[in-house]
């Protein structure tokens, strides 16, 4: 399986912005260390933006443009469809649901097959959640500490789309999230904007 392996702090620094979720990840982030902080051409702008989206959910570039080529095809706006369609991911969700503190380590996670979706052992992070599927941690996987104490931790960080079930360790998708109900700060149409021009 692809994935980043980029040093994530370094990587938040390079974009101007924290992909990977840490509270530290700017702390060395000083003026000049960002591409943000050169005069950018438009082009230059729109290709920042796709890198900090996808950075953000760790998407490889050819799955990436499969996501905006269906984005393209719904009724909503291309640039918001395209957040709905990442922020439905497996492995984001996980992290959204407070099962792991970084998207990261909820990819390593699911890969390790900690997680149920609807009483089925999934274990592919770009499965994509529908309306109504409830996310599972493992019977088994309850008694690490490190997932326990993440989702006790989390239990305060609600989002409007997520209802969480304390005492079972598992979360449901409850409708598709609004654009703004995602708490990313991405120009999403400047990312449609520069696929406009390459595929």
């Amino acid at each position: 399986m692809a994935k980043m392996m980029e040093p994530r702090f370094k990587q938040s620094r390079r974009l101007g912005l924290n992909v990977c979720g840490h509270p530290k990840a700017m702390d060395r982030a000083g003026k000049g260390t960002s591409r943000a902080d050169k005069k950018l051409s438009d082009y230059g702008q729109q290709l920042l933006e796709k890198q900090r989206l996808r950075s953000y959910y760790g998407v490889m570039e050819k799955q990436f443009v499969k996501y905006v080529r269906i984005a393209k095809k719904s009724n909503d706006q291309t640039g918001h469809a395209l957040v709905k369609i990442l922020e439905r991911r497996l492995d984001n969700l996980v992290y959204r649901m407070g099962f792991a503190t970084s998207i990261r380590q909820a990819r390593q996670m699911v890969v390790h097959g900690h997680f149920l979706v609807n009483e089925k052992k999934i274990d592919i992070p770009s499965y994509i959640i529908e309306v109504g599927d409830t996310i599972t941690l493992k019977e088994k996987s309850r008694n690490v500490e490190l997932f326990k104490e993440n989702f006790d931790n989390a239990l305060l960080n609600s989002l409007p789309y997520i209802s969480k079930d304390e005492g079972n360790f598992s979360a449901t998708l409850i409708k598709i999230p609004e654009r703004d109900e995602v708490p990313i700060e991405i120009a999403d149409q400047l990312v449609v904007e520069y696929y406009s021009k390459v595929i």
